[in-house]
């Protein structure tokens, strides 16, 4: 049984992304970007640093705008007359430190043109423990993007480097994200309930969800990237957040086990649109106990 997403293209608002982009692969906005243009929405792609490929495949090179030729261009669309266009941002990894600020001026332009446009800051930070960016980079997110943000992506060890914390279960990932400051965290590499499995973390309202499946091994890179803007795109579209967890769950899920089946060393996006826009996959759904138990403001 295919999840139901809904279908309703018109007046689609465009999406302004701010994230890599790679020459080869689908990492970054090289994910996002196609994801939600199969999708519908116009986007406004920004790179904030070019790579021939991921690092993970091996050294490549950076090239990184100045950082004044780059705030200059963040703030030409800031001014932009078709900023009344734009319904939503998105911002992964960020190449320098001093893009956060540009950054930041955008997300404030574009809501003051438009106070309900959402911004999803997706704090791509660093993995299993491991930080990639400079400790620079990781404050001015937190301090500066993070309070900004409606929905927020973080993957288990991103929200350790967030919050200064560690985690062990569940339950600490549910208290950080619930004071971490956006209405709706989506914390990825959540702590599995089922033997082999992983999961992704929704808390919003005072309640917490799990979306949870099999893990599939030597996954390549661009989760993240794509579970921010599949369940960015599932929002935009009209579905709640349970809803929106559970299908972009599905279709980061359907896809990746789909590349790696055929052996890829990239998301195969391009083979799997169907799955971008109708996922077949099975999550298992699990309310989770809320500290202090589910209430209300």
């Amino acid at each position: 049984m295919s999840i139901a997403v809904p279908s309703d293209h018109h007046d689609r608002p465009a999406v302004i992304c701010v994230s890599s982009h790679v020459v080869r692969g689908t990492v970054g906005n090289r994910a996002a970007v196609f994801a939600l243009e199969s999708l519908g929405f116009p986007v406004w792609s920004v790179p904030t640093v070019t790579l021939p490929w991921h690092p993970g495949h091996g050294p490549a090179t950076r090239i990184v705008p100045p950082a004044a030729d780059f705030a200059a261009l963040m703030d030409d669309l800031a001014r932009s007359p078709w900023l009344g266009e734009v319904g939503a941002l998105l911002t992964g990894y960020f190449g320098d430190e001093t893009q956060v600020e540009p950054t930041a001026r955008l997300v404030e332009a574009v809501k003051r043109a438009n106070p309900a446009a959402t911004y999803i800051c997706d704090p791509v930070l660093g993995d299993r423990g491991r930080m990639y960016q400079p400790q620079a980079t990781v404050e001015a997110i937190r301090d500066r993007l993070i309070p900004l943000a409606d929905i927020a992506t973080p993957n288990r060890f991103e929200l350790e480097f967030l919050t200064g914390l560690d985690f062990t279960d569940n339950s600490h990932l549910i208290e950080a994200a619930a004071t971490l400051g956006p209405e709706t965290v989506v914390v990825t590499s959540a702590f599995p309930m089922l033997r082999g499995g992983i999961g992704n973390l929704l808390v919003r309202d005072f309640q917490a969800i799990l979306a949870e499946h099999r893990v599939v091994e030597n996954a390549p890179h661009g989760l993240g990237d794509l579970t921010a803007a599949m369940f960015l795109a599932r929002t935009l579209s009209g579905a709640k957040g349970e809803k929106a967890l559970q299908s972009s769950t599905a279709t980061v899920f359907e896809i990746l086990a789909r590349t790696t089946k055929r052996g890829a060393d990239e998301l195969t996006l391009e083979t799997d649109i169907d799955s971008l826009k109708h996922p077949m996959a099975m999550v298992q759904m699990r309310r989770l106990a809320y500290p202090g138990g589910n209430r209300r403001a």
